[in-house]
């Protein structure tokens, strides 16, 4: 069975290469801000963190989803969505260095919850069958970051596009104390959120593994 990434997220092209999947990888076209915006306009209220990735992550695989499935595609698209939650307040990607720096600043010392939205579509015989979920994994971060160390990190520009200013699995590793949960839903997708979605829909997890280990 294939599977599609619909996602530009090296991270997550990388952790399904290293359990084994090789996908194709397809980039949504999805205005985040946008269907966010419209979203708590409608409802008249502020979307929770869980709310708001796992809304993301379906628009995201449904996007791809349909026109693969017009071509005649058969398997699983994957679509995810992350933010970083720290004392109720949602942080996404900062952009700007100034936005990263601030960021850290106020980190430091502190434990925060990383909420990764997934969503799986199974597209079978022309038809869609989808399965979503969150998970959720904490974050301590060192105390004794000082401002130089988070000035040189940030001059790296690695935490300017991830969720949250940071990264678990590159320099910013050496930062963060502990993490709670499966590691992976820091990367950019919990590996066994997805394993348990693809099941639900009937698949084999390792009905999936395409990849050779060396390569």
């Amino acid at each position: 069975m294939r599977v599609c990434l619909a996602s530009t997220s090296p991270a997550r092209l990388m952790l399904l290469r290293q359990a084994g999947i090789e996908p194709l990888v397809r980039p949504p076209a999805v205005d985040e801000e946008a269907v966010i915006e419209a979203t708590e306009r409608a409802e008249g209220r502020r979307l929770p963190a869980d709310e708001h990735v796992q809304l993301l992550a379906r628009l995201k695989a449904a996007d791809v989803a349909d026109p693969l499935a017009a071509e005649g595609f058969e398997g699983y698209v994957i679509g995810g969505d992350s933010m970083f939650e720290l004392d109720g307040d949602i942080l996404g990607k900062p952009y700007t260095s100034a936005a990263a720096t601030a960021r850290w600043h106020g980190m430091r010392g502190r434990t925060g919850v990383l909420h990764s939205g997934h969503s799986v579509v199974l597209v079978e015989d022309g038809r869609m069958r989808e399965a979503h979920a969150v998970a959720r994994a904490s974050v301590t971060f060192a105390s004794d970051v000082d401002d130089e160390e988070i000035a040189a990190y940030v001059a790296t520009g690695e935490p300017l596009l991830v969720a949250g200013a940071f990264t678990v699995d590159s320099r910013g590793g050496a930062f963060i104390e502990r993490v709670e949960g499966d590691p992976s839903t820091v990367v950019g997708m919990s590996l066994s959120t997805l394993r348990h979605l693809v099941r639900e829909l009937g698949g084999d997890w390792t009905g999936l593994w395409n990849r050779e280990p060396s390569s």
